[in-house]
């Protein structure tokens, strides 16, 4: 395994394009937060193999769309990323955005969660929302353009 930023897929069939500008952006945020990059897991799932975490790990009988472990050592941003492809697609019906939209979203709120931003109360929620926001724009405006 590489150090880095690593996309892994368990239990489903899923592809994206564009991992290497993905990775650009993901640094990007880690870094424009004053952070450095360490070892970041992504693992691509199912609803039910992302149930049996959060059962197993967080005492959560309940559908989630993702899950973060926080490794991070000193100013380094280490962890795991556990992301259920079937909820991503039920929200982005439910929020009527795109799929992608909802994908990039959730993976941002990972990275953000391991930056130390929390989304436990609807005043810190806003917050984190506000970086999403930001971050995506970024993405859609600055990496995803220069493929243009």
């Amino acid at each position: 395994m590489k150090l880095g930023i690593n996309f892994f897929i368990e239990d489903i069939r899923f592809k994206f394009k564009g991992s290497r500008k993905i990775k650009e952006w993901i640094k990007e945020v880690i870094y424009s937060e004053g952070k450095d990059l360490g070892d970041i897991n992504y693992i691509f799932t199912s609803d039910k193999y992302l149930l049996k975490i959060n059962k197993e790990y967080l005492n959560h009988n309940y559908f989630t769309d993702i899950i973060t472990f926080n490794y991070n050592e000193g100013n380094s941003i280490d962890g795991e990323i556990y992301i259920s492809i079937d909820r991503v697609q039920e929200n982005s019906i439910e929020y009527s955005d795109s799929f992608w939209k909802e994908f990039f979203r959730v993976m941002v709120h990972g990275i953000l969660h391991l930056l130390g931003y929390d989304d436990g109360n609807e005043k810190v929620e806003k917050v984190m929302r506000k970086k999403e926001d930001f971050y995506l724009k970024i993405l859609y405006t600055e990496i995803l353009q220069s493929e243009k």
